[in-house]
């Protein structure tokens, strides 16, 4: 029964690891990513302590918020280029999340950043721009 388990964990790992080697962002998209950086992290922040959010939502941005602070992930940082990208697909599915209960409205009133910064935010979490 271990045996299948560790089985079945190691092939979701490896189907993971290669799902985002093929979709991993390139060029200026990953220089893009790490412009937006301080501005994401404060709008994570922002739309957490946000007591008009539904509970659910403030609750799945704590957990985000946890899992990025978390030295330990599903492929390690280490890796070049991939290592992040698992963080950047958990943020994109969130931001969806988010943006499903909350309204785009919500997300766009706590952007610290420019449009054009959000612009770029909207476009690989697959945001309404």
């Amino acid at each position: 029964m271990l045996l299948a388990i560790g089985a079945g964990l190691l092939l979701t790992w490896t189907a993971l690891l290669i799902a985002l080697l093929l979709i991993r962002p390139k060029g200026p998209l990953l220089a893009e990513a790490v412009r937006l950086l301080p501005d994401l992290i404060r709008l994570l922040r922002r739309l957490a302590a946000d007591k008009t959010l539904p509970r659910g939502v403030r609750l799945r941005l704590a957990a985000l918020m946890v899992h990025l602070a978390l030295p330990i992930d599903l492929i390690p940082d280490f890796l070049p280029v991939i290592g992040y990208a698992d963080d950047a697909v958990v943020v994109a599915f969130t931001l969806r999340s988010v943006v499903r209960r909350a309204g785009i409205d919500a997300v766009r009133a706590h952007w610290p950043g420019t449009d054009d910064g959000f612009t770029a935010l909207a476009r690989p979490a697959g945001l309404p721009g």
